[in-house]
C-alpha cells in the first residue's frame, strides 16, 4: 500500500531546475534531465529523492544513501557515492527548504482546512466587518464588527477575530486561535490555538488586595512574522506590545505586556519574556529561557536554553545558566564544579 501523505506534490523538477532554483554547482556531469519526486532524509532516501547534508553528525550517512541527488557543501561533496549527484551549495539546509517549498507549497503556508473558498456558510462574519477579495473563512470562525482582513488571508475553523482587529494580506490564522486588540501585517502565520491581544498580567499589589490595572494598549505584529501553536502574546498596558518584522516564535511561548521584540528574532519553545523587556534585532532565545521584566537584550544576543536572564544583555553576547552569565564563563564553572565533585568522590573512596 502506498504511504499515506498529507501534502500533495506540486512539481517533479529535473536536476537542471533544482540547480536553477538553488544556484547549486553540480560535481562532474550528472544527467540534468533526471527528475526528483520527493525530499527525504539521508538514511531513508530512495531513487528519485533529493537529500541534503549540512550537519557533520550525519556525514557518514551520505556514503550509504540511495538518493538521486544531494545538496551538500563543498567540504563533503566527494563523499557522495556513485550514482548520487552532488549539488554544491553554500547553505544546503536552506537550499533544501527552497526546493521543498516548490514541491509542497501547501506545507509552507497553512490553507483552508476544508478546501474552502470564500466565506463558509458555517462562519459568523459580522456585517460591519470588511473582507477584501479572496479571503477564506472556514466553518466556525467568528469575525467581529469593524474587523478588516486583507486579500488572500485564510481564517481557520473556530478562530475568533475580535472587533476592529486588522489582518494584512496573505496571512493565515490557524484553527481555534483568538485575536483581539491587534494589528497584524502581511504574510503573517499564526498557528492553531495561539492567543493574541488578551490582558497583560497587571495588578497594583497591596496588603488590601491586588487591584487590576486596565490594559489599554495593543499588539502590533509586523510583516512576515510566524507565531507557533498555543503561544500567547499579551496586549500592552499603556503602550504597545510589538513583534518585529520577520521574527519567528515557536510553540508555547509567553510574551508579556509592553514587550518589544526586534526584527528577525528567533524565540524557541517555552521561552517566557516578562513585561516591558526589549529585544534588539536578530536575538535568539533558546528553549525554556526566562527573561525578567524591564530589560534590554542587545542586537544579535544569544540566550541559551533554560537560561535565567535577570540583567541587561549587551549586543552580540552569548549567555547561559541561571542567573545567566557569559556562556564561556558559565561552561567553565559547570566543568570546574564537575571536577570538584568527582575529586571529592574519589577522595572519599580513597
Amino acid at each position: 500500500m502506498e504511504e499515506m501523505k498529507f501534502f500533495c506534490r506540486a512539481a517533479t523538477p529535473t536536476l537542471a531546475e533544482i540547480i536553477e532554483w538553488t544556484g547549486a554547482k553540480p560535481v562532474g556531469e550528472p544527467d540534468l534531465g533526471v527528475r526528483i519526486f520527493d525530499v527525504s532524509p539521508l538514511d531513508r532516501a530512495r531513487p528519485g529523492d533529493l537529500v541534503f547534508l549540512e550537519n557533520p553528525k550525519y556525514a557518514d550517512q551520505l556514503a550509504a544513501t540511495r538518493a538521486t541527488a544531494c545538496l551538500v557543501s563543498e567540504r563533503y561533496a566527494d563523499r557522495a557515492p556513485p550514482g548520487v549527484a552532488a549539488l554544491v551549495v553554500k547553505e544546503p539546509y536552506r537550499a533544501c527548504a527552497q526546493v521543498t517549498a516548490r514541491l509542497y507549497p501547501e506545507a509552507a503556508r497553512p490553507g483552508s482546512w476544508f478546501d474552502g473558498h470564500g466565506v463558509s456558510p458555517g462562519a459568523n462574519v459580522h456585517p460591519l466587518a470588511r473582507l477584501e477579495a479572496d479571503v477564506i473563512v472556514d466553518p466556525g470562525a467568528v469575525i467581529g464588527p469593524h474587523a478588516e482582513i486583507g486579500a488572500g488571508a485564510v481564517i481557520g475553523p473556530n478562530a475568533v477575530i475580535g472587533p476592529r482587529v486588522r489582518i494584512g494580506r496573505n496571512s493565515a490564522i490557524g484553527a481555534g486561535a483568538t485575536i483581539c486588540n491587534a494589528l497584524i501585517g502581511d504574510r503573517v502565520i499564526i498557528h492553531p490555538g495561539a492567543r493574541i491581544g488578551q490582558d497583560g498580567f497587571g495588578f497594583a499589589m497591596s496588603p488590601r488586595g491586588h487591584l487590576k490595572v486596565p490594559q489599554i494598549g495593543r499588539v502590533i505584529i509586523q510583516d512576515d512574522v510566524e507565531i507557533g501553536a498555543n503561544s500567547t502574546i499579551d496586549r500592552g498596558a499603556n503602550r504597545d506590545t510589538i513583534i518585529g518584522e520577520g521574527t519567528k516564535i515557536d510553540n508555547l511561548v509567553q510574551i508579556a505586556h509592553n514587550v518589544v521584540i526586534g526584527r528577525h528574532c528567533v524565540i524557541v519553545s517555552q521561552v517566557g519574556v516578562s513585561g516591558s523587556t526589549e529585544f534588539g534585532d536578530f536575538v535568539v532565545a533558546a528553549g525554556q529561557a526566562g527573561i525578567t521584566g524591564h530589560l534590554k537584550i542587545g542586537m544579535g544576543a544569544q540566550i541559551g536554553a533554560q537560561a535565567g536572564v535577570m540583567a541587561d544583555v549587551p549586543p552580540g553576547a552569548k549567555m547561559g545558566g541561571s542567573p545567566a552569565k557569559d556562556a564561556r564563563l558559565w561552561l567553565k564553572g559547570v566543568a570546574a564544579l564537575d571536577r570538584l565533585v568527582k575529586a571529592r568522590g574519589k577522595a572519599r573512596e580513597d
